[in-house]
């Protein structure tokens, strides 16, 4: 297994722990990270990202497969479940994974997946009526990016000008 390899591995198999930092530790500094949700985020975002998911995912469960790297790019198929918002909705989520490396460590990471899908199991009726719209993928994306930036702000941590 080449090294690369060897870190998409370390990357999951730390998510299924929920250990976000084990997960951070996989990122170069200036890694970039975008998916149909958080479709933009560079450095320390990308830790803060995974660690807010980490910690609000208490019944995540996470399994991996089809982990390949060569020479700087790599790519693996996950699929999440969890619970999610305040009434609890049952999410599966498959996701294709593209990776990008730079000194040993992850400086791209493209998730991709179906957002109409997941906007049905977490928005319900809404979500099957309207989730495939410009507005309601607007909406979800500009409401993970308030969540992260109150979260960074409780996290001293990912206080950007240390």
């Amino acid at each position: 297994m080449s090294d690369n390899a060897a870190t998409i591995e370390r990357l999951y198999r730390a998510l299924q722990e929920r250990d976000h930092e084990t997960m951070a530790s996989c990122y170069h500094p200036d890694v970039h990270f975008s998916d149909p949700v958080f479709t933009d985020l560079h450095g320390i975002e990308v830790a803060a990202m995974w660690h807010m998911l980490c910690e609000r995912g208490t019944d995540l469960e996470v399994e991996f497969r089809d982990v390949e790297a060569d020479g700087d790019h790599g790519s693996a198929h996950w699929d999440a479940r969890y619970s999610f918002g305040p009434d609890g909705r049952p999410i599966y989520n498959s996701i294709d994974a593209t990776f990008e490396f730079e000194d040993g460590k992850i400086i791209r990471h493209v998730d991709d997946f179906n957002l109409w899908r997941w906007t049905q199991q977490a928005l319900g009726f809404s979500g099957l009526l309207l989730g495939w719209t410009g507005f309601s993928k607007t909406r979800v994306q500009a409401t993970a990016r308030r969540s992260l930036a109150k979260f960074m702000e409780l996290h001293p941590e990912y206080d950007a000008e240390e």
